[in-house]
């Protein structure tokens, strides 16, 4: 069996103002099936800002390790490349990040025409969101 290793070098990554070791791509937003397609790019060995996952989420790992974290630090999951997860809306504030290298998902994000993310500071308390609308601006912004 061949290894194939996923080449991002040609993707225009974005990066959101604030949200260090994030990198995104959004490939679709479906307002009227209330989807939104991004690829996320995860630093290697860095933790993304806390936050919970207000919508469901389909995730495929593209490439490299995925890696789950609890509010307090603890790792709690690892993803290995091709890993799927379906994993529902939760009120349970996490953190994510990559393994020993940057690590990209595949995230379906789906089912709400409202908050999607909830960013969350270190007592969790949400200093921002992200929903559909959020996603269709960065969309059209990236396109130009």
């Amino acid at each position: 069996m061949n290894n194939y290793n996923f080449n991002d070098q040609q993707l225009s990554w974005n990066q959101l103002a604030g949200f260090d070791h994030l990198n995104y791509l959004i490939l679709n937003v479906d307002r009227k099936r209330l989807i939104v397609d991004v690829l996320f790019k995860f630093s290697a060995n860095q933790k993304i800002a806390l936050h919970r996952h207000v919508a469901l989420n389909h995730m495929f790992v593209v490439q490299g390790e995925h890696r789950i974290y609890s509010a307090d630090g603890r790792l709690t999951e690892t993803r290995p490349t091709g890993r799927y997860t379906v994993s529902p809306a939760s009120d349970e504030p996490h953190q994510e990040g990559g393994g020993d290298q940057d690590v990209i998902i595949l995230f379906s994000i789906r089912g709400t025409s409202g908050t999607m993310y909830e960013i969350l500071d270190a007592q969790h308390n949400i200093i921002a969101t992200l929903g559909i609308d959020e996603f269709e601006n960065l969309y059209a912004a990236q396109a130009k």
